[in-house]
């Protein structure tokens, strides 16, 4: 999150009529939709949305992996879309694989697909890709990886991640501020996960802990917290709060150097000119990115993700339901 936005400064006032024209935008492009002028385009199998209503990362990837998981332990066929954020291939939809590069499907798709197995594909035009998945996988219910504000995507259940750190800044609209959406938006959603300490009684909460260590090289190689005290570490982030990830760290008693990336960051072995004896610790997000490289030195961290069971048996119920009333209208 930019420095401007965490609090109401000179600058993001001056900004603010800036934002006043986004919001108009917003408020007139959602009633193109709900007076059916744009299309919306619908399923027959549910169709939950995992997103934000703040710029950067809030903790969407690990929610949808734990979602993904729970459905298929119900036994749910689930399966993924995404639009593959800085990912650039020459064809859409197209299919994530356990070796997809991830400069053609992203980071973050090819995260899901080797943590859930799930059928997962890429596609800037939702509606388009959740189709072939439908048409060409057996799954029964869809996760879409982000898309709030991807009107055009007829859903059947919402889901906001807040970052229970950071919050919602100075709650300015862009760019002004983070959001993309007022925080009014929050009320239209159907469940409220904040990543971190929940603030809100209708907030659900989410926490991301730490498990163990293990090499990139040699992913079988894994290490205890106790493996890193004295020695000499650097640690990448190449994420959209890399201060969390440091933070946490530090709160297991590391002492390292920080090296923050920005987000989505494609690392080449340049960046990694910290010497022959260091040890570098990044995240799971990061490392799906790093697989190609043969450095000993690399290692990533992999945590464990807890959320209420309140929350699983909601939100099932809330399938259930929703899964009838398909069957009814069709």
């Amino acid at each position: 999150m930019l420095t401007i936005w965490k609090n109401k400064n000179f600058i993001a006032y001056l900004l603010w009529p800036f934002s006043l024209l986004y919001r108009l935008i917003i408020f007139f492009r959602g009633k193109l939709y709900q007076f059916h002028i744009k299309k919306i385009t619908l399923f027959s199998v549910p169709i939950i949305v995992i997103g934000n209503i703040t710029v950067g990362g809030s903790g969407k990837t690990p929610l949808l992996i734990e979602i993904a998981q729970f459905l298929k332990n119900k036994g749910w066929r689930p399966g993924v879309i995404s639009r593959g954020y800085m990912g650039k291939t020459d064809h859409y939809p197209c299919r994530v694989h356990m070796n997809s590069n991830p400069r053609e499907v992203g980071d973050e798709p090819l995260l899901i697909a080797q943590a859930t197995g799930c059928p997962t594909l890429v596609d800037p035009e939702r509606s388009r890709g959740i189709k072939t998945l439908l048409g060409k996988t057996n799954c029964n219910i869809v996760l879409s990886d982000d898309g709030l504000q991807h009107l055009a995507l007829g859903r059947d259940i919402e889901i906001a991640v807040v970052d229970g750190q950071r919050r919602f800044g100075n709650g300015f609209c862009l760019p002004a501020g983070p959001l993309r959406e007022p925080l009014s938006r929050l009320k239209k959603v159907d469940f409220i996960v904040s990543k971190g300490k929940a603030a809100k009684l209708n907030e659900y909460e989410m926490l991301l802990i730490p498990d163990h260590f293990y090499q990139l090289i040699q992913p079988q190689n894994k290490k205890n917290l106790g493996f890193f005290y004295g020695k000499k570490l650097h640690v990448v982030a190449g994420i959209g709060n890399p201060d969390q990830f440091f933070s946490s760290l530090r709160t297991l008693g590391l002492t390292f150097i920080e090296h923050p990336f920005p987000d989505h960051h494609f690392f080449k072995p340049n960046d990694f000119n910290y010497g022959n004896e260091a040890i570098i610790i990044m995240t799971e997000k990061d490392a799906v990115k790093c697989t190609g490289l043969v450095d000993t030195r690399l290692w990533c961290l992999r945590s464990k993700t807890k959320l209420d069971e309140s929350f699983f048996d909601a939100l099932l119920r809330k399938i259930t339901i929703k899964q009838k009333e398909k069957n009814t209208n069709h």
